[in-house]
């Protein structure tokens, strides 16, 4: 049986076996949609950096607790049967899988814009780091956490806009 909601090691979950659970629930029948969000490693930062590899972890307790409230909030909305979103730990290549959202509803209409909303909360809400390994120009590997960067970013945009 698939946990529910929560945070997993890398391999622990395969998209398959999530499918199947939820497929398997006594209350799929009323379903006619199921979509899914695979959150891959991009290769590029949005910066156009070269990425090597991520590195995610967790404060898995917080991280389950809000995972598990995102997705009870919002199956509670018309037509949605089940929402569930599995997210990977560890160290990851570019192009593999770090998270999984699904929703099955009884239409398509219910599931889009529950799964976009599931998506934007669990990258805003849930307690995951994420460590970004870089290529410099030099061809050296130097590696941040993503949270302090933008962080960074945040404190200097203020001081940026006042000079022009």
């Amino acid at each position: 049986m698939v946990a529910y909601v929560g945070v997993h090691e890398k391999g622990k979950l395969s998209l398959f076996d999530l499918l199947k659970s939820v497929k398997d629930r006594p209350d799929f029948h009323k379903a006619g949609a199921l979509a899914t969000f695979i959150g891959v490693v991009r290769g590029e930062t949005l910066d156009g950096e070269t990425v090597k590899k991520l590195e995610l972890e967790a404060y898995e307790e917080r991280a389950n607790e809000v995972l598990g409230n995102i997705c009870r909030e919002l199956r509670e909305r018309e037509g949605v049967i089940d929402v569930q979103i599995h997210h990977f730990v560890g160290e990851f290549g570019v192009g593999e899988d770090l998270v999984y959202v699904v929703v099955a509803g009884a239409h398509r209409q219910n599931v889009f814009p529950v799964l976009e909303e599931a998506v934007e909360r669990y990258k805003k809400e849930a307690t995951i780091f994420k460590k970004e390994y870089v290529i410099d120009e030099t061809g050296a590997t130097e590696s941040y956490w993503v949270s302090e960067r933008e962080a960074e970013e945040t404190r200097r945009k203020p001081r940026d806009s006042l000079a022009s």
